[in-house]
């Protein structure tokens, strides 16, 4: 039985356990972003030891497919939900965390182009000279539907790893289409800003703990500690609205 220890940790609001674990974390950059700015604070309260593995959800998923050990996966809802069903995640330990909305990102410095109605979206993209963005969230489809399919075409980059904001900053791509979290956490861009309303896409992000944790009731802790006002206040920050 596990055994707590009578300790308040009065600014998180959260109980330290009197144990400890290694928890591997899988996880898109969402989550990561705010572990790395707090994950040090659920170390010290819990004696626990986190180890941040950040990736594209896609592969992530591969390697968990693989055999890989971890504790908790963290990644868009409907890829958790897959999950899941095919019994690698504990479906009582399904948590929705937050959410996302996209945005129009270039490098930091750069002219930013008006985007705030549809009309001026869609000429941005066109007057861009190159346009990146991932094949999952929801980006290509909305192209499809401004009609914009073949004109972009050539100048689209769908990169195959989660480094939209990256190229951005390097100066390989004039305008990215990325969650707004990414873009307020990635050094070398600035938000341009959201999309116009009517075109509005969410992200939304979950966490699971794997079935073979050897660490389950820590991993739950963690989902705890991720719902305290220390991490809504830096999700918040970071661009996302807590689910919980």
């Amino acid at each position: 039985m596990k055994k707590w220890m009578p300790i308040m940790v009065a600014v998180l609001g959260f109980t330290a356990p009197a144990y400890s674990a290694e928890l591997k974390i899988l996880t898109v950059r969402a989550i990561a972003s705010v572990l790395w700015e707090i994950g040090s604070e659920f170390e010290q309260a819990t004696r626990n030891k986190l180890t941040v593995e950040l990736g594209y959800s896609p592969a992530l998923a591969k390697r968990i497919d693989s055999g890989e050990a971890f504790d908790l996966f963290v990644a868009p809802a409907a890829r958790i939900d897959t999950m899941v069903k095919t019994g690698k995640l504990i479906p009582n330990s399904r948590t929705l965390m937050v959410r996302s909305d996209a945005g129009v990102e270039v490098r930091a410095g750069a002219p930013k182009p008006k985007i705030a109605t549809v009309d001026e979206f869609k000429q941005a993209l066109l007057n861009a000279k190159s346009i990146a963005y991932l094949s999952f969230a929801g980006v290509p489809e909305l192209i499809e539907r401004l009609g914009l399919t073949e004109m972009l075409k050539s100048k689209s980059i769908v990169p195959d790893a989660d480094i939209v904001s990256e190229l951005v900053a390097k100066g390989e791509v004039e305008l990215g289409i990325i969650v707004i979290t990414q873009i307020l956490t990635t050094p070398g861009v600035e938000l341009v800003g959201p999309l116009p309303s009517e075109l509005r896409i969410s992200s939304l992000f979950a966490a699971a703990i794997s079935a073979q944790s050897k660490a389950p009731d820590a991993a739950r802790d963690l989902i705890a500690f991720l719902k305290t006002p220390t991490a809504v206040k830096v999700m918040r920050a970071q661009g996302m609205e807590p689910l919980f």
